[in-house]
């Protein structure tokens, strides 16, 4: 029998499955659900910026309380939201819940660009009883003069703040855009995060022809996704001392086996969960646990990496020479 259990971000899990940030992480009845289907770790639904500062300009205006935000944060970049509810409140209530509910670890996921609050929020879900925080920097550089290591600069400064204050297990959720996401990853272990997640999934919007607005809805991932997240996996497993977590993509139980072989610890899904169900859950973690015993793998750490940049056959596949590869074969 395969040893399927993993360790991530310093979290023991008992296999890599982890449910992502998603609605079905939203509400206790399918917390628990997921757990049932065999989730090995859950990342509740992010807590947005904005909202957060929704909350504080709230109580600044009601004299109930205030919180030092940076000149940054209110650079007017952010969206008007027409809105003020217990969004917050109730999310780090979910966080409390599903601590009482689940015995599985639960990490928080803080969604956002700028320092502003975080240090102080990331502090709060740890003591509603967060196993770990999920870091997920959102942030659009639409601005012409602000140069690749300015953004670069706000990761670091943010993880940075972050680790100064806190000591729960911390993971980002890396873009793919950098320059050279592998130095990228490096340089945010550095800072202090235990880990990074490949990648985060940006929403991208569209144009409505018949209104001409600006429209945006929510497109689930597809497998074909998942080939950016294997070659960067391959490339970076074995290389910073951090874990790697990947998601995008990730759909049958044969994604979920190469993104281990090519260097993940974890493996996340959401798209799949949102089509199928939490029980589909159940479906991947069997399948995957059918491959590595068929395959002879003693332990999910036997194969992790094993067909990684450093361990591959033909490491090439991974590099430029793949890319003219694929065009002259095409046929």
């Amino acid at each position: 029998m395969t040893d399927m259990s993993t360790r991530y971000i310093g979290l023991d899990l008992a296999h890599p499955i982890v449910a992502s940030s998603s609605p079905l992480t939203a509400n206790i009845d399918s917390l628990i659900e997921l757990e049932s289907a065999g989730a090995a770790a859950i990342v509740l639904p992010s807590i947005f910026e904005e909202q957060l500062e929704q909350e504080l300009d709230y109580l600044a205006g009601s004299g109930m309380g205030h919180l030092e935000l940076t000149s940054e944060a209110h650079g007017g970049f952010l969206p008007e939201l027409d809105f003020h509810d217990d969004t917050t409140e109730d999310q780090f209530t979910l966080i409390s819940r599903a601590k009482d509910e689940l015995s599985v670890p639960v990490i928080a996921s803080l969604n956002g660009s700028t320092d502003g609050g975080w240090v102080h929020y990331a502090t709060v879900v740890g003591d509603h009883g967060a196993d770990a925080i999920e870091l997920n920097i959102y942030d659009i550089a639409t601005d012409v003069d602000v140069a690749g290591q300015q953004v670069e600069d706000r990761y670091l400064r943010l993880v940075e703040s972050i680790r100064s204050e806190i000591d729960l297990p911390l993971a980002v959720k890396l873009s793919p855009f950098f320059s050279s996401p592998a130095n990228m990853a490096r340089r945010l272990v550095e800072a202090g995060v235990d880990g990074v997640v490949l990648f985060n999934r940006f929403y991208q919007p569209d144009i409505d022809l018949e209104t001409l607005d600006v429209t945006t809805d929510l497109v689930l991932s597809t497998p074909a996704e998942m080939r950016l997240v294997l070659r960067w996996m391959a490339i970076l497993s074995g290389r910073i001392p951090g874990s790697l977590g990947a998601t995008t993509g990730v759909d049958t139980s044969v994604d979920v086996v190469k993104l281990i072989l090519a260097g993940a610890d974890v493996v996340m899904t959401t798209s799949a969960l949102l089509r199928h169900g939490p029980q589909y859950l159940a479906t991947l973690k069997q399948g995957t646990n059918r491959w590595f015993e068929d395959n002879g793998y003693d332990s999910v750490a036997q194969a992790r990496g094993s067909v990684s940049h450093r361990n591959a056959a033909d490491p090439s596949h991974f590099e430029r020479a793949n890319y003219m590869k694929a065009l002259t074969s095409y046929r």
